[in-house]
């Protein structure tokens, strides 16, 4: 179905929460190319916003599911499910935590990963004694009604108060003033190693330390979202691995499955056994195909090496970042880790500029106003790259005429 078919169906009978959606209306995908209904072809910058971790068809994660689908799609979390166990096995092996739960998305990993929080509290030191996780300003966790509450965007919340007690926001990368927020009343903090919607922005090194530092202390939870951060995507599997620290527990999603909805957590043992039988769980949450394309995800990354790839390519797209931003004033600088990276601009025309990018062949998001973000799959190559910043030279110069 051509665009002009689509775009009055989609009109007519979606709700309309995305907003006016680009121009475009993809059919197909291969490596890190999309095509659009009118047969052209585009450079995945943006992998389904940090979804599509082995690129568009990868011929072994499509066969899994082909293999998975042909066989049993779901039974229940009443009985034992092969894939879910080994999937669980890889990250437990790959993250210095003890056990994993899974859901069906980051709204929902991260709704664990705070009810398990307050039952490991309450277990602790009585329930509702101290219940207040502390989160940061810019952040972004999720749409549910807790993931909203801790999301750090006022614009976001508009309109859903009363919103759920028991979360206090402060600067982010600012150690001293998580240190001053922590009290009698909270049992932890939740934040993200790079912050992703707001811009891309890495926490620094002494700032994650400090926070791992204060939570031993005080006997409190250091908890991470990686729903973004995760799976290979900075150049190590955990963007935590960066600062030398293993958190109390982690949420994952978006790469995980390689483009299935999923969702999990990966928990110590504490927070684990806070979690007895009947105190939460899912439906489909570990259901058989989206854990064996989890598990042949994890596996791809792990037998292709698509970690260290992610660093090392990450780091040349970096660098001819840096070096075209030398001669395009509209480029203020470049931001993050690995492949997640936000080229930063010196005016608000990242919507133009995402436009013109795509005119000319990339897909890229606006991120803000001010900055572009650049997630591409793992499996980007440094001929990609240089095809992908070819054509963001060429926008930049329409963006700036």
């Amino acid at each position: 179905m051509s665009l002009r078919d689509l775009q009055p169906v989609s009109d007519q009978y979606l709700v309309q929460n995305y907003g006016q959606r680009l121009p475009l209306a993809f059919v197909r995908g291969e490596g890190c190319y999309l095509w659009d209904s009118e047969g052209r072809r585009y450079l995945d910058f943006l992998a389904g916003i940090a979804v599509c971790t082995l690129g568009h068809a990868h011929p072994v994660l499509t066969q899994a599911i082909c293999e998975q689908a042909g066989a049993l799609l779901h039974s229940s979390n009443y009985f034992h499910i092969g894939p879910q166990a080994h999937a669980a096995k890889l990250l437990v092996e790959l993250s210095g935590l003890d056990r994993v739960m899974f859901g069906n998305s980051g709204a929902e990993a991260n709704e664990a990963l705070i009810k398990a929080a307050r039952r490991w509290a309450a277990e602790r030191w009585g329930e509702g004694q101290r219940a207040t996780i502390v989160c940061t300003e810019g952040s972004f966790h999720g749409r549910t009604l807790a993931t909203l509450t801790a999301t750090g965007n006022p614009r976001v919340k508009a309109g859903f108060a009363p919103l759920m007690p028991g979360f206090r926001h402060v600067p982010y990368n600012d150690l001293a003033a998580a240190a001053e927020a922590l009290d009698e009343t909270t049992c932890g903090i939740l934040l993200e190693p790079i912050q992703g919607e707001s811009g891309i922005h890495p926490a620094n090194l002494d700032y994650l330390q400090g926070l791992r530092r204060l939570c031993d202390e005080r006997g409190l939870l250091l908890l991470l979202d990686e729903v973004q951060t995760g799976i290979g995507r900075t150049g190590t599997f955990f963007a935590y691995e960066h600062y030398g620290l293993v958190p109390d527990g982690v949420s994952l999603a978006k790469g995980l499955a390689g483009g299935v909805p999923i969702g999990a957590v990966v928990l110590c043992q504490a927070l684990a056994d806070a979690l007895p039988a009947g105190t939460h769980g899912t439906t489909f949450g570990g259901n058989h195909l989206a854990t064996r394309a989890a598990l042949t995800t994890l596996e791809v990354i792990r037998d292709e090496r698509l970690v260290d790839q992610a660093r090392e390519v990450g780091d040349y797209l970096r660098e001819q970042l840096l070096a075209l931003a030398a001669d395009a004033p509209l480029v203020a600088g470049v931001r993050g880790r690995g492949l997640m990276l936000a080229v930063a601009l010196t005016a608000e025309r990242a919507n133009d500029l995402r436009d013109a990018c795509a005119a000319h062949g990339l897909i890229v998001n606006a991120v803000r106003a001010d900055a572009l973000r650049l997630l591409p799959p793992l499996i980007l190559t440094r001929d990609q790259v240089d095809e992908g910043v070819a054509a963001l030279r060429a926008a930049l110069a329409d963006v700036s005429a």
